[in-house]
């Protein structure tokens, strides 16, 4: 994953803080922005996160998610 994936749906690990009783922490949604060291992620529910970029543990372009399926009656 890099600056240019901006406008992609992505997925990163982030590192949390020490006092955190977990060590890390997923986000996936649309990468909206990547500037001055920090990343701006939209998630599906329209809040956008953003993350330091010295907290990437690690990061990918992922597809789109799958289309509801239809019920059959």
């Amino acid at each position: 994953m890099q600056p240019s994936d901006v406008g992609r749906r992505v997925s990163v690990r982030t590192r949390l803080p020490a006092n955190e009783a977990a060590r890390y922490t997923d986000t996936v949604g649309v990468l909206r922005s990547w500037a001055d060291g920090r990343l701006r992620i939209e998630r599906t529910d329209g809040t956008v996160t953003e993350l330091h970029e010295a907290d990437l543990v690690a990061g990918k372009v992922v597809p789109p998610p799958p289309r509801p399926r239809r019920r059959r009656l």
